[in-house]
C-alpha cells in the first residue's frame, strides 16, 4: 500500500513480483507521460525522478507494464487532486479490469491529495473503513477488526 509517490512504488512493485495477495494504489503518480502538462506540481517533475529519455521513462512507468499485474488492486482517488490527477487513478483501474485484473475504483467526491491527512473527517473515516475491508478480504486473521462486533 502506498500513497503518491508511495502509490508509484505499490503499483511498480505488484508489475514485477507476484507475490502480494493485495494492494493499495492511492493517489498515485501513474503514468509520467499524462502526468506531464497536468499535474500542479511543475511540467519538470517526471524528469527528476526518471529522466527525459523516452524509452526510459517508459521503463519506469507502471503505467507501461500494468499488463503484468496480476495482483488484487484497490485503487483510490480524489476528485480533485491536482497533484496526481484523477485520471491517473482512473486509466489505472481501468486497464487493470481490461487485462483481469480483480480492481475496485474508489473515488472521493471533493477532496484532493491530502485526503488521508486533512480530508473531511467523514471520508477520512469512510476511506480508512474500506482500507480495512480490503486487507480483511485479502489478507484474513483470526482478529480481524473488520470481522470484530460493534462496540
Amino acid at each position: 500500500m502506498g500513497g503518491s509517490y508511495g502509490g508509484y512504488l505499490t503499483a511498480w512493485t505488484i508489475a514485477h513480483h507476484h507475490r502480494f495477495q493485495g494492494a493499495i494504489v492511492e493517489r498515485g503518480f501513474l503514468d509520467p507521460v499524462s502526468f506531464e502538462g497536468s499535474a500542479d506540481i511543475g511540467w519538470y517533475f517526471g524528469n527528476e525522478y526518471l529522466g527525459s529519455s523516452t524509452v526510459g521513462v517508459a521503463a519506469q512507468s507502471p503505467f507501461e507494464h500494468v499488463g503484468n499485474v496480476q495482483t488484487p488492486t484497490l485503487v483510490i482517488h480524489s476528485e480533485n487532486d491536482l497533484r496526481c490527477p484523477l485520471e491517473q487513478g482512473q486509466r489505472y483501474f481501468t486497464a487493470l479490469k481490461r487485462r483481469g485484473v480483480e480492481a475496485q475504483l474508489l473515488v472521493f467526491p471533493g477532496e484532493d491529495h491530502e485526503l488521508s491527512r486533512s480530508g473531511r473527517p467523514q471520508h477520512r473515516r469512510q476511506r480508512f473503513e474500506h482500507i480495512l475491508r480490503w486487507w480483511a478480504r485479502f489478507l484474513p486473521t483470526d482478529a480481524n477488526p473488520a470481522d470484530a462486533p460493534p462496540e
